[in-house]
C-alpha cells in the first residue's frame, strides 16, 4: 500500500500499533552479526517449529490488517550486551535469557512462554546475584538507550513496526509543520555534533549546503564505513534500526533541499547492506521514499553504495570520489564538501549515528537534546567496548559521562589483570591510563588529553599489554590503510614502522625515540587529510604515557609486559637435556652447539628467538625468561 496523504500515514500507523499491542507476548532473538554468528538464527527456527507444533498462532512480521491475538517472534538487531548471546529477551516481562542455544527453546516455551516462569539457568548472574529482567543488568542499567531505543527492541526488517512505534513522525513533521530552515534551526539549537569522530556541529554543515539555493542538485551522504578495529556502532545502527538512520537522511535532506541520498557503508557488513535493501525497498513501496512523499511536493531517492573496506574511505572527500567511481583518495580543500563534494555538488555529509539522532530532536525539541549531555556536548555517544574487558558489547551513555563509569561501572572493569589503559578513537585515536579515568568523554574533554573521541571505540588493555608493541600494531594497520598521495604519510609511517619493529625486536637504539617523535610531528603537520594527521598519535600518547616501556625495551632490552617475542631468552638448562640434538638440527641459525647425549647450549648471539627449539624439545630442557 503506497501512503499517498498525511492522513493515511496514520490510519496506517494506528491500525499497526494495535496489531502490536494485541500480541500477548513478543519472543526477540537478537539477529545483530555477533549473535547471528553465535547460532540465533538456529534458535529462531527451532523457537518457530516448536511454538507452531504447541498450536501458538505465532506473528512473525506483524501484518496491520490482522488483529487476532498472537506470539510476537522476531529478530532484532544488537541487544549489545555482546558477550552473552545469543540473546533473547521475552516481553512484556522484559525477561533477558543469555547464551540461548536451540536446546533450551522447549524449556522456555514451556515455562515462560505458556506458564510465565523464568528459567534460572539462563539469566544473567554476576556477584552472586540473578538478574531475570533486562533493565536491572548493571550493563545495561547505567546507560541512557537514545540512538540505541529500537535496537533489539523491533523487528530489524518491519517497515510496519517502525511506524507503529512512532517511525516517521519526524519525518511527517518536518515535511508538514515546518520549513527547511526551521530545521535546521532546530538542529542546530540542539548542539548536535558530528559523531563521526570531528565533532563539526551538524546543523552548521546544513545551513553551508541548504545556503546554494541556486544549485540544480544536492546530496545526502551517510558515512557507514566505519574502519576502525574494534568499532561497530553504526553497524549495530544499520542492522538494527535501518529506518531511523533513513529517516533522519530524509529529513536532511528536506533541509538542505537535495533529493538525492547515498548510503557508504562497507562490503564486509553484509546484513548492513541486506537490511538497508529491504528498508528502502519496503519504504519505496509505502511511498516513504521516491517522489512526493505523503503528498508533500517533496521527493528524496536513496540509494546504497558498497566500499571494498579502504579504511581512508572514512575521510569525506576520498568517500565521495569512491562513490563516483574513482580511486578513493582524499584531496586537498578548498572547495569544502559542503560546496563542492559528490559529484561536484553541494553535499552534507554525516555518519550513521548522527543522522539517527535527527528523529527525537524533531519530536522532542533542541531543549530536550540538550539536557542530555555536557555543555557544548549535547546528547549521547554510543560506544563499542571490546579488549581486556569483563563485559564486552555496545553501550550508550551521555556526552561526559567518565571514562571510569563505562570501564568499571558499565563493563565490570578488566576481566584478567589490573587496568592499564583504554585504546579510544581507534588507530587515529590515543591511549588514556589511569590518570585519564575521571576524564567526561565528550569531544571537548578528550581533545584536551590529547585524544579524540573517534567513532567510539573503546579498547581496554590490562597490565599484560605491551604498550610498544600496541603502537606497532596500530601503525602497521596505518601503513597498509595510507592511500599514498602524501609523501608525508606514504613515507614517514613506514620509517615508524620500520622504528618500532626494531625496538619490539631487541634492537632498539636510545636515539629512537627522538626520532620517533620527530617524524611523528612531520607526518602530522604535513599530511593532507584527517587520517594523516591523526596516524601517529598512537605513538605519541604511548611516547608520553608509557616512555619507561619503550626505553626498557630499548636500554635494559626486556618488556615489561612479557609479550615481544624479541625480548626473549631462551638458554638450556643442563640437568634437563638428555643431548638428543633434536633443538640443534632443526635451529634455522646454527645457535645451538653440543654433542650426542651431553648438555646443548644457545648462543645468545645467534639465536633470533623464533622459539622453535623450545616447541620442540620433549624434555621440557629449553628455558624461556624475558
Amino acid at each position: 500500500m503506497k501512503i499517498m496523504s498525511r492522513e493515511q500515514l496514520s490510519a496506517v500507523r494506528e491500525s499497526c500499533k494495535k496489531a502490536l499491542e494485541l500480541q500477548k507476548k513478543q519472543v526477540i532473538i537478537c539477529g545483530g552479526s555477533g549473535c547471528v554468528a553465535g547460532g540465533s538464527k538456529l534458535v529462531y527456527a527451532r523457537m518457530k517449529e516448536l511454538m507452531e507444533e504447541k498450536g501458538l498462532k505465532v506473528d512473525v512480521v506483524l501484518q496491520h490488517e490482522s488483529h487476532d491475538e498472537s506470539v510476537g517472534l522476531k529478530h532484532s538487531g544488537c541487544h549489545g550486551f555482546c558477550e552473552m548471546g545469543p540473546l533473547m529477551r521475552i516481553e512484556p516481562a522484559g525477561i533477558l535469557y543469555i547464551k540461548v542455544k536451540p536446546e533450551h527453546c522447549e524449556q522456555i516455551i514451556e515455562k515462560t512462554i505458556l506458564n510465565d516462569e523464568v528459567v534460572d539457568e539462563l539469566i544473567f548472574h554476576d556477584e552472586g546475584k540473578d538478574f531475570p529482567r533486562q533493565e536491572d543488568i548493571p550493563f545495561y542499567k547505567q546507560q541512557s538507550r537514545v540512538v540505541l531505543e529500537h535496537c533489539g527492541n523491533i523487528n530489524a526488517e518491519s517497515v510496519e513496526e517502525y511506524i507503529a512505534i512512532g517511525g516517521y513522525s519526524a519525518l511527517e513533521k518536518a515535511l508538514f509543520e515546518m520549513e527547511p530552515q526551521q530545521i535546521i534551526d532546530e538542529v542546530s539549537e540542539s548542539g548536535l555534533r558530528g559523531r563521526g569522530g570531528a565533532g563539526f556541529p551538524a546543523g552548521k554543515k546544513w545551513a553551508q549546503v541548504g545556503a546554494h539555493k541556486e544549485a540544480p542538485v544536492k546530496y545526502i551522504v551517510c558515512n557507514g564505513d566505519e574502519g576502525d578495529p574494534g568499532a561497530f556502532m553504526d553497524r549495530a545502527i544499520m542492522e538494527g534500526d535501518p529506518h531511523r538512520m533513513i529517516e533522519g537522511m530524509i529529513i536532511a535532506g528536506i533541509a538542505c533541499g537535495a533529493e538525492e541520498g547515498y548510503i557508504y557503508v562497507r562490503a564486509e557488513y553484509p546484513l548492513a547492506v541486506q537490511r538497508l535493501k529491504k528498508a528502502i525497498e519496503d519504504d519505496e513501496k509505502y511511498g516513504i521514499l521516491g517522489d512526493d512523499i505523503f503528498g508533500s511536493g517533496k521527493n528524496f531517492h536513496l540509494h546504497i553504495n558498497k566500499g571494498a573496506g579502504a579504511f581512508v574511505c572514512g575521510e569525506g572527500s576520498a568517500m565521495q570520489a569512491s562513490i563516483e567511481g574513482k580511486r578513493g583518495m582524499p584531496r586537498t580543500k578548498p572547495p569544502r564538501t559542503v560546496d563542492k563534494g559528490l559529484f561536484d555538488a553541494p553535499t552534507a555529509l554525516n555518519n550513521v549515528e548522527t543522522l539517527a539522532n535527527v528523529p527525537p530532536i524533531i519530536n522532542k525539541g533542541a531543549e530536550w537534546f540538550k539536557s542530555i549531555g555536557s555543555e557544548g556536548n549535547s546528547g549521547t555517544k554510543v560506544f563499542a567496548l571490546t579488549g581486556n574487558i569483563r563485559h564486552t558489547g555496545l553501550v550508550e551513555v551521555p556526552m561526559g559521562t567518565h571514562l571510569k563509569d563505562v570501564v568499571f561501572g558499565i563493563g565490570g572493569g578488566c576481566s584478567h589483570g589490573e587496568f592499564k589503559a583504554v585504546q579510544i578513537g581507534g588507530p587515529s585515536g590515543a591511549c588514556l591510563t589511569k590518570d585519564h579515568l575521571e576524564l567526561p568523554l565528550d569531544f571537548d574533554a578528550t581533545k584536551k588529553a590529547g585524544a579524540i573521541i573517534g567513532s567510539g571505540g573503546l579498547v581496554v588493555m590490562g597490565d599484560d599489554t605491551c604498550m610498544v608493541e600496541l603502537a606497532r600494531f596500530f601503525m602497521h594497520f596505518i601503513k597498509n590503510e595510507s592511500c599514498g598521495k602524501c609523501t608525508a604519510c606514504r613515507d614517514g609511517v613506514p620509517r615508524i614502522l620500520a622504528i618500532l619493529e626494531r625496538i619490539v625486536s631487541g634492537d632498539g637504539k636510545p636515539e629512537d625515540l627522538e626520532t620517533l617523535e620527530e617524524l611523528s610531528e612531520m607526518v602530522r603537520i604535513c599530511s593532507l587529510c584527517g587520517l594523516g594527521k591523526t596516524a601517529t598519535n598512537p605513538v605519541v600518547s604511548t611516547l608520553k604515557n608509557f616512555r619507561d616501556e619503550y626505553e626498557a625495551h630499548i636500554i635494559d632490552k626486556r618488556c615489561p609486559a612479557k609479550q615481544c617475542n624479541g625480548m626473549k631468552h631462551y638458554s638450556i638448562v643442563p640437568e634437563l637435556c638428555r643431548g638428543c640434538g633434536r633443538c640443534k638440527n632443526n635451529c634455522p641459525h646454527g645457535a645451538i652447539t653440543g654433542t650426542i647425549k651431553n648438555p646443548h647450549v644457545i648462543d645468545p648471539e645467534k639465536c633470533k628467538r623464533c622459539g622453535l627449539c623450545a616447541s620442540l624439545c620433549a624434555f621440557k630442557a629449553i628455558k624461556e625468561e624475558f
